[in-house]
């Protein structure tokens, strides 16, 4: 008797390939090439297509989500502008971008953070040791670079980790940095404050820790940003701070933070007692750099802009018309 023919029907539970439907990207791909290559409005993209206006706009919107078009501005465009030339003047920075204020933003982050992401892969070299702040505007900057390898580049988180319900942790800013500039990643993995000055010391003395620490010190380029000394500043919301405390270190001074610490108008150490307790990097190590980006968006940011201009924390600026008018009131 002949051995019954092999059965032909998937085992249960397995899923047949071949009847999976397959996503068809055509008139997205379609409707963005006509558009941005060809230069054809909405309408003859509509006719040639025979489809409805609506279903353009809809494709460009999904051809854009997904990531295949990317419109940016040359960042020349910005670097240009009176306002930028002048504040290289006036602070001694290397370039500055100054784009203008957008009415409808009244926080004044999202065009700046844009632009600033747009420039940052052309302000880096293969080999790069780039150090990486934290707070909402390098967040924001990092969710925007497009994707850029470059080559043999590092990415070094410059503070250690702080729980807070705030959406743009340290390690969050570094990865995502890491991720779209091809980097390697080195985060650096303990908290940002211990609880005492003798547990902060032994952690700092364990050999992965202090790989870490030691890998950070050889940043040469940055970027950064500069919180404000005020009730609701970042290391007040992140718990850092009270509202007290930022309160009594302002009356000495305080104007700015970088990389959790206090400086002054002139961008000197204000010393907080908790940083004897804290992981990262110092302000000294923060200077000095090939290139240090700023990123100095919103209002109220020009007073703390300044003191970390002054302060020869940073090499190169992006910020609004609004702040850099502000710099230069400041300077007068």
């Amino acid at each position: 008797m002949a051995a019954p023919a092999p059965s032909l029907a998937k085992p249960r539970g397995v899923v047949d390939a071949t009847r999976l439907p397959v996503r068809d990207d055509t008139p997205f791909i379609e409707a963005a090439w006509l558009y941005y290559h060809d230069g054809l409005n909405q309408n003859d993209i509509a006719a040639r297509m025979r489809i409805s206006r609506a279903s353009v706009v809809n494709y460009l919107n999904e051809a854009r989500a997904r990531g295949w078009v990317r419109v940016h501005l040359d960042s020349d465009v910005f670097r240009g502008h009176r306002l930028a030339a002048e504040l290289c003047t006036t602070y001694g920075l290397t370039e500055a971008l100054v784009v203008p204020d957008n009415p409808e933003d009244p926080d004044g982050a999202g065009r700046v953070t844009r632009a600033a992401a747009d420039w940052l892969p052309r302000l880096l070299e293969p080999g790069d040791r780039l150090g990486v702040s934290w707070g909402a505007t390098v967040y924001q900057m990092a969710q925007q670079v497009p994707q850029h390898l470059v080559p043999d580049l590092t990415v070094i988180q410059l503070l250690g980790s702080r729980p807070a319900a705030l959406g743009f942790a340290a390690e969050a800013c570094t990865a995502m940095l890491a991720q779209k500039l091809g980097g390697q990643c080195i985060n650096l993995h303990v908290p940002l404050i211990l609880s005492n000055k003798e547990l902060r010391d032994a952690l700092c003395e364990e050999p992965v820790v202090k790989a870490q620490l030691e890998a950070l010190a050889t940043c040469n380029k940055t970027v950064l940003a500069c919180g404000t000394c005020d009730a609701d500043a970042h290391v007040v919301r992140s718990g850092i701070l009270s509202p007290d405390d930022i309160a009594a270190y302002r009356e000495k001074g305080a104007e700015g933070v970088i990389c959790a610490r206090l400086i002054d108008g002139a961008g000197q150490p204000v010393v907080a007692e908790v940083e004897e307790r804290m992981i990262g990097v110092s302000l000294d190590q923060m200077k000095g750099k090939d290139m240090a980006l700023l990123v100095a968006a919103g209002p109220g940011r020009a007073r703390s802009a300044r003191a970390a201009l002054l302060g020869g924390f940073v090499t190169h600026l992006a910020t609004s018309t609004s702040v850099a008018e502000d710099l230069m009131d400041l300077a007068a």
